[in-house]
């Protein structure tokens, strides 16, 4: 194993520590909103930058991990104790691309001015939340065992239902709700799962229970999988445990949509990919999880399909898209892999950006209704930044959804099976119909005439999306309609060139995915990284 430099544990720390201390500060200082957003954008900026040198260790250097508390003794019958933080190639990309999404979204709730509903709503927690959901994020990239696993879903879930239910309305309280029982029913199987996983191993180090679970039963070790991948399964929205999202995410304010969209089911695919190739490799759950691939993409996308309102057709998007990452894990091989986490950091980056868009176009047109929208092609700027996101999520070349739908395809190819034959077929149609849906939004929000959409008049009398906060003083119902604030924007912008990156350097990128799903399959990588060689 490599000697880490000294500051290397403290840097290691720095994305999850660093909001969750901006987060006490941003809540003290509730009184003055400049400070709350300085604050904010500071602390996630800091968490960005010490993402980047990691992702730079660790494509230099391989894997290092960190034990907090000082509780790293191996003299412990049981094993280590204390929180394990650990980052590789794998989770120093998600933490880049995941501070990037945190930091561009915050960045265009400040220009959205936060708050959309009237001037009772208690906007002045919204930062100090987002804050702490940006450290559950992070912190589930990090974590080293399995508890802390836990405590960071827990930490997202609390956070998650107050940006969901910002404004008490009774659509989101509605959502809200339903959004934590699905999340509190996953919770609870997890933990059923770490106290399984306990009894089985005697530790909840992922890097211990790695090295013990292959001397367990097949029959054990493939109950404690099954119960750990429906409960990772809800949290990534794989189908049939996906039905909670497409309720859940549409009624929330556009960043908090955005952010959920791109990253939160993205947790839980993370933790699918260390539970398949840390835990349980050998492929014994790979047919069902094929099954389920398929099932995701086509239930997803056969239901956007019928949505009218744009939020609702992109959550069912989300779906359908989950089921591309699935297929990758389950093929085994690092060339799928690879794909798929290529893959991920794509649809991350794309689906953020659509949202933000809607949000745009909500402020446009004062609407997200595609019964509603038409002639947005008079805003050239709307387009494009649609344009390009939507194109990119269709998978038309030479954009990145074309290139990672490419790669899995090609892995599916080697694979050769049956199932891997049925993906592929499976994945051209998916990749087909997500092509109409965005088309489809386009024509009808875009090149239609305002004139000819069955409620076009309906639009302008939209309420108001949001208070200017140097007043504290609500607009007119229609004052804000046909106002893109720049503030909204150029954050929107930076996120559809993040998506373009992607793109022009394909190459170098899919280079270092390759290489993290070669250290993340060879586990002796990450077992010697944190336990120094042993493997009791």
């Amino acid at each position: 194993m490599i000697p880490q430099p000294s500051w290397v544990p403290v840097l290691i720390t720095l994305p999850t520590l660093v909001p969750m201390v901006a987060a006490a500060l941003s809540l003290l200082g509730g009184r003055s909103p400049r400070f709350q957003r300085a604050i904010a954008v500071g602390a996630i900026a800091v968490a960005f930058i010490a993402s980047c040198m990691l992702l730079y260790l660790t494509n230099e250097h391989g894997t290092f991990a960190v034990a907090i508390g000082g509780w790293g003794d191996r003299g412990f019958p049981n094993g280590p104790l204390g929180i394990t933080l650990v980052v590789d190639q794998l989770a120093a990309l998600m933490l880049v691309v995941s501070t990037i999404v945190l930091l561009c979204v915050v960045l265009y709730a400040i220009g959205q001015g936060i708050r959309d509903g009237t001037s009772q709503q208690p906007v002045s927690i919204f930062l100090p939340t987002y804050l702490i959901l940006t450290a559950g994020v992070c912190n589930a990239f990090l974590a080293g065992d399995l508890f802390n696993l836990y405590v960071s879903f827990e930490v997202l879930l609390a956070a998650s239902f107050v940006l969901l239910t910002l404004g008490a309305s009774p659509d989101r309280v509605r959502a809200g709700a339903s959004y934590v029982m699905v999340s509190m029913v996953s919770s609870l199987i997890f933990l059923a799962g770490i106290a399984f996983a306990y009894a089985t191993t005697g530790t909840l180090n992922l890097a211990e229970m790695a090295a013990r679970l292959d001397h367990v039963p097949d029959g054990t070790r493939n109950a404690l999988y099954a119960v750990l991948l429906v409960a990772f399964g809800i949290k990534a929205a794989v189908f049939p445990l996906s039905t909670w999202l497409p309720d859940s995410y549409p009624t929330a304010p556009a960043p908090v949509t955005a952010v959920f969209a791109g990253l939160l089911t993205k947790v839980g695919v993370y933790a699918i990919v260390r539970a398949h190739t840390l835990l349980f490799p050998g492929g014994t759950m790979d047919n069902v999880l094929l099954i389920a691939g398929l099932l995701t993409m086509l239930i997803g996308i056969f239901g956007a399909i019928a949505q009218s309102d744009i939020k609702r057709l992109l959550s069912f998007t989300l779906v359908s898209h989950i089921g591309y990452m699935v297929f990758g894990i389950a093929l085994s091989s690092k060339f799928g892999l690879s794909a798929a986490i290529y893959y991920v950091a794509h649809h991350i980056l794309v689906q953020t950006t659509l949202f933000l868009v809607v949000g745009l176009i909500e402020r446009q047109a004062g609407s997200a209704s595609l019964r509603r929208l038409g002639g947005l092609i008079v805003s050239p700027v709307l387009a494009v930044l649609f344009l390009i996101p939507a194109l990119n999520l269709g998978g038309i070349p030479p954009f990145s959804g074309f290139i990672g739908k490419v790669a899995l395809l090609e892995a599916g190819v080697q694979d050769g099976s049956v199932l891997a034959w049925t993906l592929v077929a499976g994945s051209v149609v998916t990749s087909l119909l997500t092509l109409y849906v965005v088309a489809r939004v386009w024509t009808k929000g875009f090149w239609r005439p305002r004139a000819d959409a069955p409620e076009g008049d309906l639009a302008d009398r939209a309420p108001s999306a949001l208070i200017d906060e140097s007043t504290d003083i609500a607009f007119d119902d229609r004052a804000d309609v046909g106002r893109m604030p720049i503030g909204m924007v150029i954050p929107t912008a930076i996120m559809v060139a993040a998506g373009l990156v992607l793109t022009l350097w394909a190459g170098p990128i899919i280079g270092f995915t390759d290489r993290a799903a070669t250290d993340i399959t060879d586990r002796g990588i990450y077992i010697e990284a944190v336990l120094g060689g042993e493997s009791r």
